[in-house]
């Protein structure tokens, strides 16, 4: 990994868990009804191949303040990064949002809901509503500005360009 890469993977995993711990986003950001900000994030493997690490980073350090702590850092974390390299294969931007919804539906709340006492269709309808408010209300317009503003993907980008070059 070129130090670009691991600059921008490391800008992303600080900005996801600042957005996470950081009050009054943290009173959001834990439990069986959630609305996790940081999830918007989620949107960035579509345009970028690098994000996915920076998400999954960001989760992990995000999750050291979970009540669910060591479920959060090993589940919780790897349903972030699966949702984000499906996010990277989606079609269309408009799908783009969709896998962190469905993945994190499915796999956190297989164990925040015993870890919570509530019935498992109940916590995964909580997560899937709170995952589509970060993910689509907060997301999809994140990515469409991405996808209008070029600029804004070229310095994000970690392609190097050799304009100039001698």
């Amino acid at each position: 990994m070129s130090a670009r890469v691991l600059s921008r993977v490391a800008a992303l995993a600080a900005v996801y868990s600042l957005l996470t711990v950081l009050p009054p986003l943290n009173a959001l950001g834990y439990g069986p009804i959630q609305v996790r900000v940081a999830e918007a994030l989620t949107v960035l493997p579509f345009v970028f191949p690098w994000a996915p690490w920076g998400l999954y980073l960001g989760c992990i350090l995000a999750n050291l303040g979970s009540p669910f702590l060591v479920w959060d850092l090993t589940l919780g974390a790897f349903s972030s990064l699966a949702g984000a390299f499906l996010t990277g294969r989606m079609p269309s931007p408009l799908f783009a949002p969709l896998p962190p919804v469905i993945v994190n539906a499915v796999l956190v709340s297989i164990y925040v809901a015993p870890l919570s006492g509530m019935p498992y269709p109940v916590v995964a309808l909580y997560i899937a509503a709170g995952q589509a408010v970060a993910c689509y209300g907060l997301g999809y317009p994140l990515l469409a500005y991405i996808l209008r503003n070029q600029r804004l993907r070229e310095v994000l980008s970690v392609e190097q360009s050799h304009e100039g070059a001698v």
